[in-house]
């Protein structure tokens, strides 16, 4: 911000001592970052930055906040709420001093202040902020096509030439020209190239009503114009216009060299009067003081006035406004109910002739109608007759087929609930595909029984039956599960029972069972693979499991394998080659991790998808990992030469070579492409029966089978609490206690038994707790 100080000058033409001058309010109008703006301000700080007692002023008009911007539309802020109306006023104010950033940068001696106005007519808050504040000089910028079209349209320098105060300065400053209008005249600088000398000529045109002055040059001193606005006065009343013409090819401006050649300019005619004589001039300015004032008072009130008129007629024209669209809309609204009248009243006109014209038709529909119904009617009863006929007839057929197939025991329903105890949750051992599985006791025999689920609907449960029935009563091998029998009545499945569960549990040891040895593994990944081959090479069609997994893979008393849950599987009537790929439309079943990727994607079965499946569960069967990654974390340790560090920790004596190999295959099979796996017969089995050979050297050494006389005859576990019936033989106490109470028959021979007494066997209870010893290191 300026400040008063006092100047000095010995050379000045004004006054021949010091003098206090007063503070001189130099505004500059900016619109936002316009190039004409920047113009105006470097042109003032050029120009009238000189003199010390300026004080100068950046000003930007902000439009009135009539209304704010929502999602939807603009409301008026007298329908907003008041904090937010506020906050919003000062975001644009904000804003608005953003705009002064780029213009305060451009003075580096001394910082202009900044002032925002409020309204949507800039010209008009410019002439009141110069009227209220009584501003000296007003600068602003200008498009350099303002000369040519200042009297087409009043924009804003035009206005504020006609109705400015005649106390203040007006500069309008465009590219190469500009206009000044100095206090109680008028003055117009434009170019002109009549010599390459600088010159004054007198224009043979005058005008009494304009009193302006024109002055061709792109920059021109302060002092100059001060001189020449002292002098104005005299000049208008004369009534003659002075032209002066400078070189417009000169860019530089210099003070010195423009007030050099007004001085001189005198060998021209007519001579100007203030180049002659400054006392003259001095005098004539404070004689005209008081002159000035009174005007200046009496224009301010005019102007005031004027304002005040402005206002309210805005304001009115408003009113009416708004009164006028009321008045539209309710006059719109009235039309078009009208309208809408008229077309319900012609609409109801044709309806009425309309219905009277379908009367008469519609008479005729309804007989044809009701024929039409009596024949609907007729073909329904003759369709319901022919389902019901045909759905007999196959219910008939299942249960030919069920009653009629000698490959399997047939049990009874009150077998199969006596059994399981009417499907109590504590027989209960896991949940299948598509049912419960329970243990329990079929004529002394320790067996698994699966059950369909209750919730499905009584047909599609007997066909799910009959295609696993169907499955498993041909299937004879000795790594496949081996069906005992089945009840059609309930739907439920009796399998052999698998005493050391399944190989997920043994794996992972859950239930704090011990790990299983390297031999043994090594032998359950060839028994499955043996299995698998058994169902690819079926016939007549190839069987593809599509659910392996070791959830599927069940461990008996020795701990041999033996695939499961083959009710899912699939018969494939037509093998697709594995370098073709086709896609069908099928729903995929199986776990994901284990799942074929080919089969995944394109929804295809092949036997090589059981390969993938496979060669996922022997790197298990080696790491003791998730299935997540291990393909890739296998293939990385052998790359790196670690793979003994992704061995199952828990057993210490690894054969590392055939280990290796055994993954090296096991990853061959999880290759993504099914041409890529390998021949389950020529290349994997061979490779995993020279693995099995070692093994079962080892488990020789080991003896890890248990021995036939440790298991109970009826419970078919081994015994816990062995004691000797009267029949010789030895069974768990529980067990034989509960069937001679029953009955008093031999479990084994069928005969009657001479006497009820039971005999501890605690030989064998020795034995049998030193082979669990022995065998916990395993």
């Amino acid at each position: 911000m300026g400040t008063n100080r006092t100047n000095d000058d010995s050379s000045s033409s004004i006054a021949s001592s010091s003098s206090t001058f007063a503070i001189q309010i130099t505004a500059i109008a900016v619109k936002g970052n316009s190039k004409s703006s920047k113009r105006a301000v470097r042109w003032a700080i050029d120009n009238l930055m000189i003199h010390d007692h300026h004080h100068f002023l950046l000003i930007y008009v902000m439009p009135s906040i009539t209304s704010i911007s929502t999602t939807w539309k603009r409301k008026p802020i007298n329908e907003m709420d008041v904090n937010v109306v506020d906050a919003y006023r000062k975001d644009m104010e904000a804003k608005c001093e953003e705009i002064f950033l780029p213009y305060n940068t451009m003075c580096k001696r001394e910082k202009m202040d900044a002032l925002v106005l409020e309204d949507d007519n800039p010209a008009y808050a410019l002439l009141r902020y110069i009227s209220e504040s009584g501003c000296n000089n007003l600068v602003l910028g200008s498009s350099s096509n303002y000369f040519t079209r200042k009297f087409k349209s009043q924009d804003v320098p035009s206005t504020l030439m006609q109705f400015v105060v005649k106390t203040c300065n007006i500069y309008v400053v465009s590219r190469n020209k500009f206009i000044v209008k100095l206090a109680d005249c008028s003055m117009n600088a434009g170019t002109s190239n009549r010599n390459s000398t600088q010159t004054i000529s007198e224009d043979a045109e005058c005008s009494s009503t304009s009193g302006e002055e024109t002055y061709g040059f792109h920059s021109r001193s302060v002092s100059e114009v001060d001189s020449i606005s002292e002098t104005s006065s005299d000049m208008s009343s004369r009534g003659w216009t002075n032209r002066c013409s400078f070189d417009s090819s000169s860019t530089d401006f210099n003070p010195a060299k423009n007030r050099q050649s007004i001085q001189n300019f005198g060998s021209k005619e007519p001579e100007f009067p203030m180049a002659r004589n400054y006392d003259f001039m001095a005098s004539c300015k404070n004689a005209n003081q008081t002159k000035h004032q009174i005007e200046l008072e009496g224009l301010q009130l005019e102007l005031r006035s004027t304002l005040d008129m402005y206002d309210q007629a805005r304001e009115d024209l408003i009113h009416v406004q708004k009164k006028v669209q009321e008045l539209s809309s309710e006059c719109a609204e009235d039309a078009r109910e009208l309208r809408d009248a008229m077309e319900r009243e012609e609409l109801w006109r044709k309806t009425a002739i309309e219905e009277n014209s379908k009367h008469l038709e519609t008479v005729k529909e309804l007989e044809v109608a009701k024929e039409l119904l009596a024949k609907e009617i007729y073909e329904r009863q003759r369709a319901e007759l022919i389902v019901f006929t045909n759905s007999s007839e196959r219910h008939k057929l299942i249960d030919a087929l069920l009653l009629g197939d000698k490959r399997y025991k047939r049990y009874s329903r009150d077998e199969i609930e006596a059994a399981t105890e009417f499907f109590s949750e504590a027989k209960k051992i896991g949940e299948g595909g598509f049912g419960k599985v329970y243990r329990c006791s079929l004529g002394h025999t320790p067996v698994a029984i699966k059950v369909l689920k209750p919730d499905e609907s009584e047909m599609t449960k007997k066909e799910e039956f009959l295609t696993e029935v169907e499955v498993l009563s041909q299937l004879r091998h000795p790594n496949l599960v081996l069906l005992l029998g089945a009840c059609p009545d309930i739907g439920s499945l009796v399998y052999e029972y698998m005493e050391n569960g399944s190989l997920d549990k043994r794996l992972f040891c859950h239930g704090g069972t011990p790990p299983l040895p390297w031999f043994v593994r090594f032998r359950i990944a060839y028994e499955v693979a043996c299995g698998l081959s058994f169902l690819h090479r079926s016939v007549p069609e190839p069987i593809i499991h599509r659910d392996l997994k070791p959830g599927n893979i069940l461990l008996d008393r020795n701990y041999t394998s033996k695939i499961a849950d083959v009710g899912i599987a699939k018969f494939v009537s037509s093998v697709v080659p594995d370098n073709v790929t086709e896609y069908r439309n099928s729903i995929l079943a199986g776990t994901l991790n284990y799942m074929d990727p080919e089969y995944y994607r394109t929804g295809t079965l092949r036997p090589k998808s059981d390969v993938y499946a496979f060669g996922v569960i022997v790197l298990q069967l080696l790491t003791a990992r998730c299935p997540n990654g291990l393909c890739a974390a296998v293939e990385n340790a052998i790359r790196s030469g670690s793979f003994h560090d992704i061995l199952d920790k828990s057993i210490s004596d690894w054969p590392l070579a055939e280990a290796e190999e055994l993954a090296c295959i096991a990853l061959r099979c999880c290759k993504l492409k099914c041409r890529d796996r390998p021949d389950l017969d020529s290349t994997v089995l061979p490779v995993l029966e020279k693995l099995s050979n070692l093994a079962t050297i080892q488990l020789k050494k080991g003896n890890i089978t248990t021995p036939s006389y440790f298991f109970c005859p009826i419970l078919q576990e081994i015994m816990e609490d062995p004691y000797i019936a009267a029949d010789g033989f030895t069974y768990e106490y529980t067990a034989v206690r509960a069937c001679i109470e029953k009955q008093k028959v031999s479990p084994v021979t069928r005969l009657v038994l001479p006497h009820t007494r039971l005999t501890p066997n605690h030989t064998l209870r020795c034995a049998i707790q030193e082979w669990k010893q022995h065998n916990s290191s395993y």
